[in-house]
């Protein structure tokens, strides 16, 4: 059994700034219409591109299995991203492990990592949404279990060449050869966790990564889980350089606070409005609940660069995280702002972050 090690510790060149999207298919808050899954395809490759020609550091497709999204095959679209791209990470946001085998999980980001010039990263969860559950035959009851069992497996395919393994919800593993490896001495993993100490806790047991939702609220809140993380995995015996935190939540950004909230205000308050509707219940966002929600110190990335700069830099002096990823192309926002977007968060959000949490 050949054992692969390797420091996937970051430089210190400051925060990595990066874009991740679940490409929702949500109806336009006005027309009522939502646009196909070819288009918002097409949109998310051309965003992806425009990250990189400007100096975004990460980008991330989440994965979801219903017909108002259109990704469901992250690493396939990544793999077109990977073709389109130079230099931008690539990673899910998140692959729901739970519910997905761990060896086919591997050899997709493997070979993506093979095509992509060593630029693939994966993001595991348990999935927020449980579609994948039936459809691909696994019980609701193993929920906890099928995660434990698989983020392991997953760790050791990392790690090694051939593999012998037994586990209690998959077959066995009797010297299995595991192919292909990556361009990488082995894949950067995080483990995403919503509000849970467990996951937490978890997460630096096993030495992986914390990416860590932040999608409103008083950020202090989660101080709690960053220490829980750092001090598990200080008791696991993992290097501290290697505990990396990335924090993750819903932003806009436009010239100013006022044009931002007005011109983001009707797309956000549909996101949140269909996705209740889709759960059963009704639910309307005032917009003076959203301006409370978008306040200073708020955790939602809504406002002019400076806004979100300050917001970036308060939570790093909270958590010390080392990557920030926003996502800003929901409830049916039109491409054309999205551009805009990312266009500030790279010429004016990235570089006085960069420089503000640099070591250098």
């Amino acid at each position: 059994m050949q054992k692969k090690t390797g420091s996937t510790s970051m430089n210190d060149s400051g925060i990595e700034i990066g874009l991740y999207t679940f490409g929702d298919l949500f109806p336009h808050p006005q027309t009522h219409r939502a646009i196909s899954p070819q288009q918002r395809l097409q949109e998310i490759l051309a965003a992806a591109k425009l990250a990189d020609e400007a100096g975004i550091d990460v980008f991330g497709i989440g994965e979801h299995h219903r017909l108002d999204f259109a990704v469901s095959a992250t690493p396939v679209v990544l793999a077109a991203i990977a073709q389109a791209t130079q230099r931008i990470r690539l990673t899910s946001a998140t692959t729901v492990l739970s519910s997905s085998d761990p060896v086919r999980v591997f050899e997709d980001f493997a070979t993506l990592d093979l095509l992509s010039n060593g630029r693939a990263e994966i993001i595991a969860g348990r999935g927020a949404f449980v579609e994948s559950f039936p459809l691909f035959g696994y019980n609701l009851e193993d929920y906890d279990d099928l995660f434990n069992e698989k983020i392991k497996l997953l760790l050791q395919l990392n790690d090694n060449d051939r593999i012998t393994w037994n586990g209690n919800l998959r077959t066995p593993l009797r010297d299995a050869e595991i192919a292909p490896r990556p361009m990488q001495q082995s894949l950067p993993i995080w483990t995403g966790v919503g509000g849970t100490p467990e996951s937490a806790a978890r997460a630096g047991m096993l030495g992986t990564g914390m990416a860590l939702a932040i999608l409103g609220g008083d950020p202090a809140r989660f101080k709690p889980l960053v220490d829980i993380y750092r001090s598990a995995g200080a008791q696991a015996g993992h290097n501290p350089e290697e505990l990396r935190v990335a924090v993750s939540g819903h932003g806009y950004i436009s010239n100013s606070s006022q044009q931002a909230r007005d011109e983001f205000y009707p797309y956000y308050a549909n996101y949140l409005e269909y996705s209740m509707r889709k759960r059963g219940r009704r639910y309307t966002l005032s917009r003076t609940d959203f301006d409370q929600m978008a306040s200073p110190d708020s955790g939602l990335f809504i406002g002019s660069p400076q806004e979100i700069i300050e917001k970036i830099l308060y939570q790093h002096e909270l958590f010390g995280h080392k990557r920030f990823i926003a996502q800003i192309d929901i409830g049916g926002l039109p491409y054309s702002k999205v551009a805009e977007a990312i266009e500030l968060l790279a010429t004016e959000v990235a570089p006085a972050v960069r420089r503000a949490t640099s070591k250098i």
